[in-house]
């Protein structure tokens, strides 16, 4: 599974067929159907436009998505979230991050050993209490369309948008948070158990609000745009 997270954080583009591909060529013995079981398990799908991406729940309500050809010119105008698999040096947890869109601003995080809707829910819940943004962007997966996730947006009349199906580059920012939180944090350091994990992860984060410096910012730091205004 480590191994199938670095093919895939390094060509989020690559779907089973090429992960298994790229798998087989550094000499694991797979084939597509236990490729598929174990993206499924880290909660992985390729980056593009396609028929099979994160699947809502039974009678999970589904939003439309709000943001094509929308410029975003504030900070609170749009946070969205995601959920990732972390590898470990032994075993594997997840992390859930929002971000403001147009700071690149981490508001809240944490880090679960599951990808239960009520872990997803309390990191929301984290984030609107340093305030709210007008529009809130997920993926279809369960976790977000579920009632204890969707209340908390709901009960502070923020405005829902939800990825369209096959559009996983509709979320494009926080899959950039994820490629540099594992190239630049995780894969370097080999974390032992959830406590190295989590310290390892606020010390990133700390120092990708406060001191990294985004090209696309114009060499700027995410605290500075998100506090400019």
């Amino acid at each position: 599974m480590h191994a199938i997270d670095r093919e895939y954080t390094a060509h989020p583009f690559y779907g089973v067929r090429r992960i298994t591909v790229a798998m087989r060529e550094q000499g694991f013995g797979v084939n597509h159907k236990r490729i598929a079981r174990l993206m499924h398990q880290m909660g992985i799908q390729a980056v593009y436009a396609g028929p099979k991406m994160s699947k809502p729940a039974p009678n999970h309500k589904i939003y439309p998505y709000l943001l094509r050809d929308m410029s975003i010119t504030q900070p609170n105008h749009v946070w969205s979230t995601d959920i990732t698999y972390i590898p470990m040096e032994r075993g594997f947890m997840y992390c859930v991050a929002v971000i403001d869109w147009f700071s690149r601003f981490v508001l809240a995080w944490d880090v679960s050993n599951t990808q239960d809707a009520d872990f997803c829910a309390g990191v929301l819940a984290k984030a609107l209490r340093r305030g709210k943004p007008s529009i809130f962007n997920t993926d279809q997966g369960s976790q977000f369309t579920s009632d204890a996730f969707l209340k908390h947006l709901l009960k502070a009349e923020v405005r829902i948008s939800m990825d369209g199906r096959g559009r996983a580059l509709d979320n494009v920012f926080i899959e950039r948070l994820w490629r540099s939180l594992k190239y630049e944090d995780v894969y370097l350091h080999h974390y032992a158990d959830p406590l190295a994990l989590r310290a390892g992860i606020d010390t990133y984060f700390r120092f990708y609000n406060h001191k990294r410096y985004h090209e696309s910012l114009d060499y700027r730091t995410p605290a500075a745009l998100y506090f400019s205004r």
